[in-house]
């Protein structure tokens, strides 16, 4: 009996796996409510758009294991040309091998782009061997390194058992945190607001009221309700505030309708507007019982409008519709204040060259007891009730 041949090959874009292959991997149960960051649909939008591709420093090139001509897992892949869009910042990792003599850049990154949202990096179907699969995957990944001739690969925002099995396997480990809110049960937004110490309570109030004092009214937009006149509006938005924040925004309009088009029943376009006039948005998406915010943009200042559109809202549209937890993005210890507890996040990184490798290891150490110490630290000063 000829035993079953498993292949690992770099496919390129995502549309050289296709939407059903990789789905199988990115859905295994076949829920109706996936994540919307492992789906073929936000992958194929970012590239096909024009937002994730090598002339943007973001050249496609996922990694499939394959059984006999069907794909088993994979391992979501992109060739940088910089370190920008990420979230887990390794700029200082890169400065100091290029002082060194070394080329950091190409470097493998195994991510969702311009997302820092954690999920599973290894995509494996349902039927496949699920420890035979994650091995191969981790173990093509280093291969990959030296195929494509880059310096490293670096796997982020990985799931804490990916984690540890990365780290089993010979990758350097490293933690950062996010601030994340956790529905218990709140019947509406009051509720949760009572949850709070008195001077947050105030706080939030205070701001809540100083929004709205100003006119400003919310819109809730998913699915069929959002028109290429809402993303119109929105990208404005983007650019406008992007431009300020970064230079140069990473996402195109087209990705925006593409994202419409294949996933609109997961995303959450929030819309503030003063009369028929919209002056801010956030976008966001719903999956797993999770709602994640994203993107954000205003045309006019307003204290705290930032604030209500990108959390409080969030927090209303989160209790509204049962969802467990508001993921909020990265960094940002404000939202600490509003009742975003710090949560750590998980990325595994192989280097190739020895010296790099023993230094950054020697320094993720450091970083990690730091980055521990500091999330027990901030959850002894939670800004709930004590004994809550």
């Amino acid at each position: 009996m000829t035993e079953p041949t498993i292949i690992a090959r770099i496919a390129g874009a995502a549309s050289d796996i296709g939407a059903a292959a990789w789905n199988e991997c990115a859905n295994p149960q076949g829920g109706a409510d996936p994540h919307p960051f492992t789906r073929y649909e936000f992958f194929a939008a970012c590239e096909q758009s024009g937002s994730a591709t090598s002339r943007s420093g973001w050249r496609p090139c996922h990694l499939a294991i394959e059984k006999d001509g069907t794909v088993q897992g994979i391992l979501p892949l992109y060739l940088k040309s910089h370190s920008q869009g990420e979230y887990v910042f390794d700029h200082g990792w890169a400065d100091a091998f290029e002082r060194a003599g070394g080329s950091y850049y190409p470097k493998l990154q195994a991510c969702v782009p311009f997302t820092p949202v954690t999920g599973r990096r290894l995509l494996i179907a349902k039927d496949a061997a699920q420890e035979e699969t994650r091995s191969a995957l981790f173990a093509a990944g280093a291969t990959a390194v030296s195929e494509l001739s880059a310096s490293s690969l670096h796997i982020t925002f990985m799931t804490e058992d990916e984690w540890k099995n990365a780290g089993a396997l010979g990758y350097l480990q490293r933690n950062d945190q996010q601030f994340h809110w956790e529905n218990r049960g709140y019947a509406n937004f009051d509720e949760f607001l009572a949850a709070l110490s008195s001077s947050k309570r105030k706080n939030l109030r205070k701001e809540r009221a100083a929004v709205f004092a100003e006119g400003v009214e919310f819109d809730w937009l998913t699915g069929r309700d959002i028109t290429e006149t809402h993303w119109d509006i929105f990208f404005d938005f983007y650019m406008d505030t992007g431009g300020r924040k970064w230079g140069r925004p990473y996402l195109t309009r087209e990705f925006f309708s593409r994202i419409g088009q294949s996933m609109g029943e997961q995303v959450v376009l929030i819309l503030a507007r003063r009369g028929e006039k919209h002056i801010a948005g956030a976008l966001n998406f719903a999956g797993g019982g999770v709602l994640f915010g994203r993107n954000w943009g205003c045309n006019e200042y307003i204290p705290f409008l930032h604030f209500e559109t990108c959390y409080y809202q969030a927090i209303e549209f989160a209790i509204a519709h049962k969802l467990a937890k508001v993921e909020a993005g990265a960094q940002g210890e404000h939202k600490f204040l509003r009742g975003y507890m710090p949560v750590p996040t998980y990325s595994a990184h192989y280097i190739a060259h020895a010296g790099l490798r023993r230094a950054v290891a020697d320094y993720l150490v450091t970083e990690r007891e730091a980055v521990a110490e500091h999330i027990e630290a901030l959850a002894e000063h939670a800004p709930f009730k004590k004994g809550d």
